[in-house]
């Protein structure tokens, strides 16, 4: 190969290495042209505060997706967290985060072992999971909403309220505890490294003596921890919990922050700062429609164009 032929071909591998960070970039772009205030604290604040279910959604999602899995139950999950929180108020703050966390859990344990053990098809089983946790989530304050109350109720209202030395949003601190700790695991430990090597060949990592079935079963526990967490962030911002509303499609923008991230779908390395970037891109996009008064519709076509746009770029990676 010439050395023009050479220069062009890394050119072309850095634009689709760095393809989110350019994309990010290009939208911070053009909305200091075209939105108002863009550059104010207030709209960084808040870029932060709603990007916080997302980004733990999507650590959550990183990691599933990095087996070649998929979890589409994730909206559900943060409608039980919700709603279980909410129920358990009234025994204190503490009680109530650690027992929806746990019941949560107990969810991603079941959508582990069946896909693990009994090698049920992931999309099938968190299928089945996002109908019958939703239901549950439902039945358990017969579809109505929940709204926080009592002598606990500023407490967990503060979680979503609060600010850090009178300005950060509280959300920073879950958000840079589950990338950082997202980071560490993928990266720094030996279970980051049985996680990637199921997602590149399963049948491979099994007969390395990794155990998949155990490895599985903790990235969907993970994802539905960091789903309840996100369910709990969200109750507590806007005050009460809906288990028909909450976390609604919340599962479409995790997976789309990870696609757009760079993490392949089909298994394999993982990338959790590209999730991170990802995730602001879809933030971005809904903050970027809402502050110019355009129909919300049009950043579901923006982010459906953006998905298939990153899927193609993986699709080339491959080739």
């Amino acid at each position: 190969m010439s050395n023009q032929g050479r220069t062009k071909a890394d050119t072309v591998a850095a634009l689709k290495k760095y393809s989110a960070a350019i994309l990010l970039g290009i939208m911070i772009l053009i909305n200091l042209i075209i939105t108002p205030n863009f550059l104010s604290p207030g709209t960084l604040w808040n870029v932060i505060t709603q990007s916080c279910t997302i980004i733990l959604t999507g650590m959550g999602m990183t990691m599933i997706i990095s087996t070649g899995g998929i979890d589409i139950s994730v909206g559900a999950v943060m409608a039980l967290a919700g709603i279980v929180s909410a129920k358990l108020l009234p025994f204190g703050l503490l009680p109530a985060v650690a027992g929806a966390i746990v019941i949560c859990s107990i969810s991603g344990m079941l959508a582990g072992f069946m896909v693990g053990k009994l090698r049920v098809q992931p999309m099938v089983v968190t299928l089945a999971l996002l109908i019958g946790v939703r239901g549950v989530a439902q039945v358990i304050n017969d579809a109505k909403i929940f709204y926080l109350s009592g002598e606990n109720a500023a407490a967990y209202k503060s979680l979503g309220t609060m600010k850090l030395f009178g300005k950060v949003p509280v959300q920073i601190i879950p958000i840079i505890l589950a990338v950082g700790l997202t980071y560490f695991i993928l990266e720094k430990t030996v279970l980051g490294r049985y996680i990637q090597a199921v997602g590149d060949n399963p049948k491979s990592a099994a007969l390395a003596g990794i155990n998949t079935a155990r490895t599985l079963m903790f990235v969907y526990m993970a994802s539905a921890v960091l789903a309840a967490l996100a369910g709990i962030f969200d109750t507590a911002k806007i005050g009460a919990a809906d288990g028909n509303s909450l976390g609604l499609l919340a599962e479409l923008d995790a997976i789309a922050a990870v696609a757009v991230g760079g993490t392949s779908m089909s298994g394999g390395r993982a990338k959790v700062f590209g999730s991170v970037i990802g995730a602001l891109i879809m933030q971005l996009i809904t903050i970027s429609v809402n502050m110019n008064n355009i129909t919300y519709e049009y950043a579901q076509v923006m982010k459906a164009l953006i998905i298939i746009f990153a899927v193609y770029i993986q699709r080339e990676k491959t080739t």
